[in-house]
Formats: structure tokens, sequence, C-alpha cells
């Protein structure tokens, strides 16, 4: 998140920047914890690299049917910001009963729906070519489940927003350097 706030980089470049700080953080407690002799670290932090590399991947590219609304929505997923991915798959480990409802949006959709279109919508492909915006439902959910799951990406660094428009949701949403007050 801080190498796509600060520097507006590149997204697969910021991700790779949080994989190797979280690669470097696991050999660091590898270390510290186990503290065994240099061969033995260096083959269990191989092994490290090569779980983390596959959750990363899995986590870009696949999204579960039972955790999107509809299968449009399922296509949508690899247009979605990179960060936003990886996001909600560490999300969908911790819940694994999430639905996200919307992702990548035509100003056509908002007419479709009943509303007004917007014309600053993160929901809308940035100039990167990703949407930056996803929404999350929040029916049927306790009241507790919606607050956690507000901390939990607020804690990400992502904005999030409960509001209705066609049905009650959160929207999570990721700095645009295009539209940078937009959410």
């Amino acid at each position: 998140m801080f190498l796509h706030e600060k520097y507006s980089i590149y997204p697969f470049l910021t991700v790779f920047g949080g994989f190797v700080m979280t690669a470097l953080l696991l050999l660091i407690y590898l270390i510290f914890f186990i503290g065994t002799p240099p061969s033995f670290i260096r083959r269990r932090f191989q092994i490290v690299i090569i779980l983390l590399f596959g959750y990363v991947g899995y986590s870009l590219i696949f999204i579960s049917g039972k955790n999107v609304k509809s299968p449009e929505i399922s296509k949508e997923y690899t247009r979605l910001h990179p960060i936003l991915r990886v996001g909600i798959a560490n999300l969908v480990l911790l819940d694994k009963d999430i639905i996200i409802t919307d992702a990548d949006r035509l100003p056509e959709d908002y007419h479709q729906m009943g509303l007004s279109s917007k014309a600053h919508s993160l929901h809308y492909r940035q100039s990167n070519g990703y949407a930056h915006a996803v929404d999350i439902r929040t029916n049927d959910r306790s009241a507790i489940r919606n607050f956690l799951l507000k901390i939990y990406f607020r804690s990400m660094g992502f904005h999030v927003l409960r509001h209705g428009g066609t049905g009650d949701h959160l929207h999570v949403s990721l700095l645009s350097h295009d539209r940078p007050y937009a959410y």
C-alpha cells in the first residue's frame, strides 16, 4: 500500500514490493525464533518463498464463485487493482462467507441500476487499467462482523464507506492518483 500511495508505481510492482517485504519479515522470524544453522534456515526460507509465491499468484487470479454475487463479478475480479485482490484474498481466509457484489463498472451500469451516473467513480478503470473500488455485501451479517470488516480494510490502508445505492454494502476503495479525492 505504501509503494502505491507514495510512489504511484506500476500495480504489479507494488504487489512484488509487498512480497519482498513479507519474505524478508518471514526470514527474520525464522532466524529469530528458530535460531538453527544457516543451511536449515535457507531450506525453510525457500519453502516459505514458494508458498508465498503460490499464495500471491492464486490471490491475483482466482476468487471462489461462492464469494461473488454472480459469475459476471468473477470475470471482473482480474480487472480490480492487484492490491485490492490480495486484500480480498486475505479476508476470504478469515471470513469464508464474504460476498463481493460489484467491482468494475461502466457509466451505463449506474443507469441500469436506477442511479445517476458518477463522473469520478473508482469502480471505473483508472489510467493504470484497473478499477480501484469493490462493493462487499453487508445484509444478513451482524453489526459486529460488518464493523470488523471495516476495521480490517482500514487497517490495510483502504478507504471504507458504508452506503446504500442498490443495497446496503461496504464500498472499499484504493487511492487513485487520477482522482485523489474520489472514493
